[in-house]
């Protein structure tokens, strides 16, 4: 599983592939998890304040999270880039 197929699947995917990443490749998820930017300190402290649920469910809802977070950035960006033609360079 790389990044690319990570961004690309649905919740439900996301969490199963998460859970087979902890299982069988997780240095492959540590760097997904940074190529994402996941605050790890985020990350760390989530999981410990809550021991008893699902660890894939709660990096899935990272993962989302995140991903809107750079959706809504690059729509403002664009926003502010609309420049009129006559002031552009």
């Amino acid at each position: 599983m790389n990044l690319q197929e990570i961004e690309q699947l649905g919740p439900q995917a996301l969490i199963k592939a998460i859970n087979d990443l902890i299982l069988h490749d997780f240095d492959q998820l540590i760097f997904i998890l940074y190529r994402l930017d996941i605050p790890e300190a985020k990350l760390k402290t989530l999981l410990a304040e809550h021991p008893q649920e699902d660890a894939a469910k709660m990096i899935a809802a990272l993962i989302i999270e995140r991903q809107l977070q750079k959706q809504k950035s690059r729509e403002s960006f664009r926003q502010q880039g609309d420049i009129p033609e006559d002031e552009r360079w």
